[in-house]
């Protein structure tokens, strides 16, 4: 079975950076792609992390460091701008992985989930509403939006994840690897000066 993990981590690796999928759909692309059975077992995120890595190193190690980079610093520029929302940074662009073709995701901590709708219409923005699964699996409204990133030269996703405000306590406990896994305004600063 550990065999089938590994191949279909290293194919969905290759949907996640060519195609900018989330794992979750690239993992069930590339089980159809092997031809696999759709009862079979899907790797972990971080066996999938791990091959993304290796993707990356393999074929995008002149272009992706570049790309992360402006991500980051588009990503930084949308905190800023939502700063009373105590935003964080997560995601590919938080833990290095992105390209251009990858999405931000800011989770957001409010009193008021509606403050940040309210907010975006004052700022003249589009966007479109959603519930999608929160932190701890609870339902809690998403905020998606396309937004020029003038270093890419093209428009990317920044999808704001409204959460109550006391929630931020539990978003910041270490994954697996003991990585934090969002960074705030200073956190993000940080990777970009490093």
């Amino acid at each position: 079975m550990r065999e089938f993990s590994e191949e279909i981590a290293a194919s969905a690796a290759r949907w996640v950076i060519e195609e900018g999928l989330e794992y979750g759909p690239a993992k069930r692309r590339a089980l159809k792609a092997l031809g696999l059975p759709a009862r079979t077992a899907l790797p972990s995120n971080e066996l999938l992390e791990v091959q993304v890595r290796e993707y990356i190193e393999m074929f995008c190690a002149q272009t992706q460091p570049l790309e992360l980079a402006a991500l980051r610093r588009h990503a930084l520029g949308w905190m800023e701008r939502l700063a009373s929302f105590r935003p964080f940074l997560g995601g590919a662009v938080w833990h290095g992985t992105a390209t251009r073709l990858s999405d931000i995701y800011l989770q957001l901590f409010c009193d008021d989930p509606k403050s940040t709708e309210i907010a975006l219409i004052n700022l003249g923005l589009t966007f479109q509403a959603s519930t999608v699964r929160g932190l701890q699996g609870e339902p809690v409204e998403a905020l998606s939006l396309h937004s020029f990133c003038a270093d890419l030269g093209e428009e990317v996703g920044v999808h704001l994840l409204v959460n109550d405000y006391d929630d931020v306590r539990g978003a910041l406990k270490p994954d697996a690897q003991g990585r934090p896994p969002r960074g705030d305004l200073a956190a993000v600063s940080r990777l970009l000066g490093a």
